[in-house]
């Protein structure tokens, strides 16, 4: 209670403002605060002059990278998407770089960042590995162009056209209109077979006989077949084979070389084309057959 009761008698005591702007005026204390200053002015001085130059040259460098990366990746014909996701992260790679740079010069003790931003690193990649792998996959899917949309692939357990290409996924187009979104990193560790990049291909038919038909008169509908179809390329040449004795028929590989884009017409005409015509000659197409033999015991 003492202590309180002092207290407030001091603060009762009126303020004498003439000791107050003496103390302000008294030339030694100001020269010893300004040499105070002078002193912290010297040491730190030289070395935020330093930081703040290292900081601006640094970003200017990043500046330039980033445009010369875009010009570079522009000239290759890269994705705008991926141009803009590469350049960004380039720049702002070397700005961390900078800054750490720049707080290191004024004396700022760096590790303890380095080691928060490695274990924040380390976390969110755990957390977001897949939607990661995803990324990865499409940026080299992009890269690389194993196709592109438009193209006719099989991927992935499925066979569709390309739509679109994302940096996550991938969306096929399926001929019976449905629409298959395909996570990019199970796209990227399978086979693709990318059906649009050549511009030929070749249809394969099978043809099976019976074995009392003529192979001749097979051979010479065959070729009167492929002969008279204008989709049917003359070079590669046809090629038209026994290719197989079956267990109920005489297998003739017809193999003919089309346009990309003909090939299911191709494909479907010539195999109602082949039907008709073997009709016509009295030429039968057997099916697997089956002789069921009864046997009659008698009882003793």
């Amino acid at each position: 209670m003492a202590e309180e009761a002092a207290k407030e008698a001091a603060a009762a005591e009126p303020i004498d403002v003439v000791e107050k702007v003496g103390d302000l005026m008294d030339m030694d204390k100001n020269a010893e605060l300004l040499q105070s200053g002078m002193d912290l002015l010297m040491q730190y001085g030289p070395k935020l002059l330093a930081a703040i130059a290292i900081f601006l040259i640094g970003k200017m460098v990043a500046n330039g990278v980033k445009r010369m990366v875009s010009r570079v990746m522009t000239k290759g014909n890269v994705d705008p998407l991926i141009i803009g996701f590469t350049s960004s992260l380039v720049y702002i790679g070397m700005m961390v770089f900078v800054v750490m740079a720049a707080l290191g010069q004024i004396g700022i003790q760096t590790t303890s960042f380095i080691a928060i931003l490695g274990a924040a690193g380390l976390a969110i990649g755990l957390a977001l590995q897949g939607s990661l792998a995803n990324f990865a996959a499409g940026f080299l899917l992009i890269i690389f162009r194993p196709f592109k949309v438009g193209d006719v692939v099989e991927a992935a357990g499925v066979t569709g056209k390309v739509d679109v290409i994302q940096i996550f996924t991938t969306t096929l187009k399926t001929p019976d209109n449905k629409t298959i979104i395909i996570p990019n990193a199970k796209l990227s560790g399978d086979n693709i077979i990318n059906y649009s990049t050549q511009e030929t291909r070749r249809v394969d038919m099978t043809v099976g006989v019976s074995y009392d038909a003529d192979l001749k008169e097979v051979r010479n509908i065959l070729e009167d077949i492929v002969s008279k179809d204008e989709r049917i390329l003359k070079d590669p040449a046809h090629q038209i084979v026994v290719g197989e004795l079956a267990d109920n028929s005489v297998n003739f590989f017809v193999r003919v070389w089309v346009k990309s884009a003909d090939y299911w017409d191709v494909y479907f005409g010539c195999n109602e084309t082949v039907k008709l015509r073997l009709d016509e000659a009295g030429i039968g197409i057997p099916y697997p057959q089956r002789d069921v033999h009864l046997y009659e015991h008698k009882a003793a």
